[in-house]
């Protein structure tokens, strides 16, 4: 009888105990184990990271860190960390958490437009993904890249189509690169290179006139107009004479893209710059800026007309007054030299 009752108390024992240990691994497991009060939290997880860091990253989210990396070590996850950026729900148990950053890494958008120049778009991406900006900078102006693929340092920032886009945060600077391209050749459908044929342009040059649209006006409806001002110049051999491309080459002279010029003067003319269009005939070299795809398109569809001339109207902010002729257009220009004037903007 007594040994019964030893065994039974050993059996016992063995029982509670066991409860207690699968108590313990349910709640490991299970239990919730989150400290945040927001619906989700968001973590970015570098390529390169270790556990160490991890841990690091995740611990004020957690209320229990002992309990994540007991978990985290029997799911194999320690060993096998990936870079992304993942979502933990609020409530969710370290089994959620785990699975989570295991295999549910969360696309970013990835957005630009208006960069100036390559580097403005280095940057811009960087705050974007997880490569930096000199890694970027790197990729973007690859001479191997630029060759095969038919750019160079002054067109380069052409092949870069603005608008949003989706990546995993942990994109390397190389594949960011790879995929504008692609966007880029699909972008240039059949349809649009027929139209850049048709105004015997190829793809990059239609960008440099655009970029060149682009920054004279911000209306979009008037941009195919102000694109058929500078092909009819173009066709007509007559110097496209245009301010915003004086602007960037004061700019690339004086390497200093922050500049705020908010007035051509007749000495900037003279400048002795391929990109200045008063003294080198034809297109400049590249793109002055990033055009949208409004002012793209405004190229390829322009408005057709025989206007020659265009200045800023004074008379509806905005807009410009267009002319067919150097009398017209002297007379425009007259009205627009008054008001600046009496604006009394110097540079």
């Amino acid at each position: 009888m007594y040994i019964k009752r030893i065994l039974l108390i050993i059996v016992i024992a063995g029982l509670i105990g066991g409860g207690i240990f699968a108590y313990t691994v349910y709640n490991a497991i299970f239990a919730p184990n989150t400290s945040f009060e927001n619906n989700e939290a968001y973590l970015y997880i570098p390529s390169d990271a270790d556990f160490s860091e991890v841990r690091e990253l995740v611990a004020p989210l957690l209320e229990n860190m002992e309990s994540f990396e007991q978990v985290a070590q029997r799911k194999g996850y320690i060993s096998n960390i990936r870079g992304g950026k993942y979502a933990i729900k609020k409530g969710a148990n370290n089994n959620d958490i785990i699975n989570s950053l295991r295999s549910q890494n969360i696309p970013v958008k990835v957005a630009f437009n208006n960069q100036e120049t390559i580097a403005d778009l280095a940057g811009r991406i960087s705050m974007q993904i997880e490569p930096d900006s000199l890694a970027l900078l790197e990729a973007f102006t690859s001479e191997e890249f630029l060759k095969v693929n038919g750019f160079n340092k002054n067109t380069q920032l052409a092949m870069y189509i603005p608008n949003s886009y989706e990546f995993f945060w942990n994109t390397s600077a190389d594949e960011f690169r790879e995929r504008m391209l692609k966007e880029y050749n699909r972008f240039w459908t059949d349809a649009r290179l027929e139209k850049a044929k048709a105004l015997n342009l190829t793809p990059a040059e239609v960008i440099t006139l655009a970029s060149v649209v682009h920054k004279e006006t911000a209306k979009v409806d008037e941009r195919p107009r102000v694109a058929g001002v500078y092909l009819n110049r173009l066709r007509r051999g007559i110097l496209l004479q245009a301010d915003p491309t004086v602007i960037y080459a004061i700019k690339k002279h004086t390497n200093n893209f922050n500049a705020i010029i908010k007035r051509v003067l007749y000495k900037d003319l003279e400048l002795d710059s391929p990109y200045n269009t008063y003294k080198y005939a034809g297109l400049p070299p590249g793109p002055i800026a990033m055009p949208d795809i409004t002012a793209i398109d405004a190229v390829l569809n322009p408005e057709k007309h025989d206007y020659l001339y265009f200045v800023a109207n004074v008379e509806n902010f905005g807009y410009h007054k267009f002319a067919k002729t150097l009398a017209q257009h002297n007379r425009n220009k007259a009205q627009y030299v008054q008001w600046i004037n009496a604006q009394k903007i110097k540079r």
